[in-house]
């Protein structure tokens, strides 16, 4: 058990150390260097407040001021976006390591997802800096965002491990995931209510794994309620996540000793 436990934490620690070199080299030879990680969202979600707070006045949305209703549901997507997008091409940028035997290609995409998550991270506390500014103090129910970062971590490793290993076969899954996402955004509450939806069309909305995530992040940060209260929306997201990890892992080893011959 020792010794399942010491191998586990060196994996772990090598994965991580492997995530830190892939997001300093990202950024390798730009004048700000790792600062674009941040000042690109950064950018971003000014722009979304600029558009629809100052210019289209947006009204508060359920008593809450508009940034940090939607500010609270946009930070968890631009994590998932950048993390399966790049965890997509993980395999291919890094096909030098295909060819080694020993190497386990299947945390390529790990390690992509932890590069996507320190800038996560970074955005979190900028989250609770804006909560403050606004007079929210920290409250119990932060205690869940670990728990909805192993959600989220937990659905990108099925994604990405069946999408880093078709796009080695069919280079044309990288533009369909850019696709998927681009409409993902646009189906995820992230600027407007569920309840702007007609109803009878909300089931649709609710399909989509990262509702659950996204409503998660508002139910910590504003509506202030726990995980397991939700228990259908629980089941269903674990249902879906646990079949995207069983497919993403048998196609990966099924792919797995063809990728050499293909790269």
């Amino acid at each position: 058990m020792h010794l399942v436990l010491l191998r586990f934490l060196k994996q772990h620690k090598f994965i991580f150390d492997m995530s830190k070199d892939d997001f300093k080299k990202k950024y390798v030879g730009s004048y700000l260097g790792i600062a674009w990680a941040f000042i690109q969202p950064l950018i971003s979600l000014l722009i979304f407040w600029f558009v629809f707070q100052v210019g289209f006045k947006h009204m508060p949305m359920n008593d809450f001021p508009f940034i940090l209703w939607f500010s609270v549901a946009l930070i968890p997507w631009n994590f998932f976006s950048d993390a399966l997008q790049t965890a997509t091409n993980s395999i291919t940028e890094n096909s030098f390591l295909v060819k080694k035997v020993i190497f386990k290609v299947q945390i390529l995409p790990i390690v992509k997802i932890y590069s996507s998550l320190f800038v996560h991270l970074f955005f979190l506390v900028f989250l609770f800096v804006l909560f403050s500014i606004y007079g929210f103090q920290p409250n119990i129910y932060y205690l869940q965002i670990p728990y909805f970062l192993i959600c989220m971590i937990a659905l990108l490793l099925g994604l990405s491990w069946i999408t880093s290993s078709l796009v080695i076969f069919l280079k044309d899954v990288g533009q369909v995931v850019s696709m998927i996402l681009q409409f993902g955004f646009w189906l995820t509450p992230i600027f407007y209510s569920l309840t702007a939806i007609p109803e009878k069309y909300q089931f649709l909305i609710k399909l989509n794994p990262l509702y659950y995530i996204i409503e998660g992040y508002r139910g910590i940060f504003l509506y202030h309620y726990w995980f397991w209260e939700r228990p259908q929306q629980t089941l269903y997201f674990w249902l879906v996540t646990f079949i995207f990890l069983l497919i993403g892992y048998y196609l990966f080893k099924k792919l797995r000793p063809h990728f050499a011959d293909v790269i």
